[in-house]
């Protein structure tokens, strides 16, 4: 009985994934009303909300009480919709008590249950998860990464597999892991670390993990090689793909819609408004930025200061590049373990020419360090960011890049905090002066990688510091920091600051063992108590 059960809720879950559509399909010009008379302050807020009757009457409703003269929109919305709930707005934390414990008690509030909300935007799923907290209210895919990082720490190796299952499950039924599990995120993804996933959740239990998941990680890579063989001299990119002098095949970011975000509706309107580009290009490119994980930087904009300018389709990221390599070589060191050497022989082929790519159009000569790439303009874009610590990660590079990389990182990006995203400061929110939980974790262990042990634990020590006294004034563990003074909050974007928050409570447990390796009885001071008063901003 208890198996018909779950099959029967599989068929739901399936069928939940391939027919669901986004909000903005399914409410049209109630939705377009909501969203541009800011009925919520957040445009996500809306997107999220539990209709409480079926579409059909709601709409039917709409379209008949907006003719009267005293039509109420945010009443009709209020009677028509539940608001989403954000739980850890409601947390109250104790500063007295340890940042690490701090962590372990808020995994129990930022996991999930699988769920059946009808109509919601929420795309159900088989198995628990852990959200990222604040205004994201459920499972982001990279962000998933470093939270399990966390959760490795804490020991709960059955929330990763649930996790790695969940993403299993919508490679299986969507065809690849959309940003996160939400309907109107069924046109994008986000950076591949299903496989880093795999491989961690392997060195958990055994290697036959990675067997299990092929088929996935062979799908995934699909996924983004779409269109690969179909790509002309004439034409040279498809979606995801880009072939560099008709040959190469490289990664770029892409949505395949070219229409406002439905989370972001209203901003992105106003932003085709003050450009004179064509909105379906600006669109796109807005989407496949926020497929970047990197929503957004300079680093996808032609003039850094102007939004407008955006082009993230014409760039070729060099840490995309690196993850899509990873995911080749997993795949060729699974077939190689199961015995099919054809097969192995494929893919390792693929990651050595992709490595010998990376180095070719992502590794700047002059600059002495990792940049992206764009290929209309044939030239490496003038960005320096912290992406050029994945080559490092995966081993991409010989020595010697890697000590110009290190180089550059520490006497330029490397502040009181930890490091800069970017040394551009501009209005985005991955730039100057913020720093990212993601970021620090993969280019201190891009440096360990190459031997650069101290180094990586100065900047271990500095994120570790940081968030631990962030957390002695406010209470919080937070989505990004200001790297360079504590005391100001991280700003930029189009949101405002977000606690909770799962990846960077899950990089801090990862990198208080590193820190604390050695003596784990001496804990990092904090900030000095005379500055235990409430930051500014906060």
């Amino acid at each position: 009985m208890r198996n018909c059960w779950f099959l029967s809720f599989f068929i739901l879950l399936f069928h939940s994934v391939s027919a669901q559509k986004s909000p903005d399909k399914i409410y049209g010009e109630l939705f377009e009303v909501v969203q541009m008379q800011q009925v919520f302050e957040d445009s996500k807020t809306f997107v999220d909300c539990i209709p409480i009757y079926d579409p059909d009457t709601i709409l039917k409703n709409y379209y008949r009480e907006k003719k009267s003269l005293d039509f109420d929109l945010s009443k009709f919305v209020s009677i028509h919709f539940l608001k989403p709930c954000t739980p850890s707005t409601d947390y109250l934390s104790d500063t007295a008590m340890s940042t690490k414990q701090h962590v372990e008690d808020l995994w129990p509030l930022l996991t999930r249950t699988p769920d059946t909300i009808l109509n919601s935007s929420l795309i159900p799923l088989p198995f628990s998860y852990v959200v990222p907290g604040g205004r994201f209210r459920e499972i982001y895919y990279w962000d998933s990464y470093f939270t399990m990082l966390g959760l490795q720490v804490s020991n709960d190796t059955l929330l990763i597999q649930n996790m790695v299952s969940n993403f299993s499950f919508l490679i299986k039924h969507a065809g690849f892991v959309p940003n996160g599990n939400r309907s109107y995120y069924l046109s994008r993804s986000q950076p591949p670390f299903f496989s880093l996933m795999v491989e961690l959740l392997a060195s958990q239990k055994s290697d036959t993990i990675l067997n299990f998941y092929l088929p996935d990680l062979v799908k995934e890579y699909e996924f983004w090689m779409n269109g690969k063989d179909s790509i002309t001299s004439r034409n040279g990119s498809y979606r995801r793909v880009v072939k560099l002098n008709g040959k190469q095949a490289l990664n770029r970011y892409w949505d395949d819609l070219a229409e406002p975000r439905p989370e972001s509706y209203r901003e992105d309107i106003l932003l085709s408004l003050n450009s004179d580009r064509k909105k379906e290009d600006l669109f796109r490119n807005i989407r496949a930025a926020c497929e970047s994980g990197w929503d957004f930087s300079s680093r996808w904009l032609d003039e850094s200061q102007k939004l407008e300018t955006i082009h993230t389709t014409d760039i070729i990221p060099v840490d995309l590049n690196c993850l899509l390599f990873h995911l080749e070589q997993t795949i060729a060191e699974v077939y190689t373990n199961a015995g099919d050497n054809k097969k192995a022989k494929h893919y390792h082929s693929l990651a050595t020419e992709r490595k010998k790519a990376i180095i070719k159009y992502c590794w700047n000569k002059k600059q002495k360090f990792f940049l992206d790439y764009d290929f209309n303009k044939q030239a490496n874009t003038s960005v320096k960011s912290m992406a050029a610590g994945f080559p490092l990660f995966f081993e991409v590079c010989n020595k010697k890049k890697a000590r110009l990389v290190k180089d550059e990182l520490l006497n330029n990006f490397l502040s009181n905090g930890g490091l800069f995203t970017t040394l551009n400061k501009t209005a985005q929110q991955w730039d100057y002066s913020n720093g990212w939980a993601p970021l620090q974790y993969m280019v201190i262990k891009g440096l360990s990688n190459y031997g650069y042990s101290a180094e990586a634990t100065l900047i271990a020590e500095k994120w570790v510091k940081l968030n631990e006294g962030v957390f002695k004034m406010t209470g919080k563990m937070l989505e990004k920091y200001n790297v360079k003074d504590p005391e100001i909050k991280g700003g930029g974007g189009e949101y405002p600051l977000q606690d909770g928050f799962g990846w960077t409570n899950g990089v801090f447990l990862k990198l208080s063992e590193l820190v604390h390796k050695n003596d784990k009885k001496k804990p990092l001071k904090a900030f000095s108590m005379n500055k235990r008063r409430k930051l500014s901003g906060y």
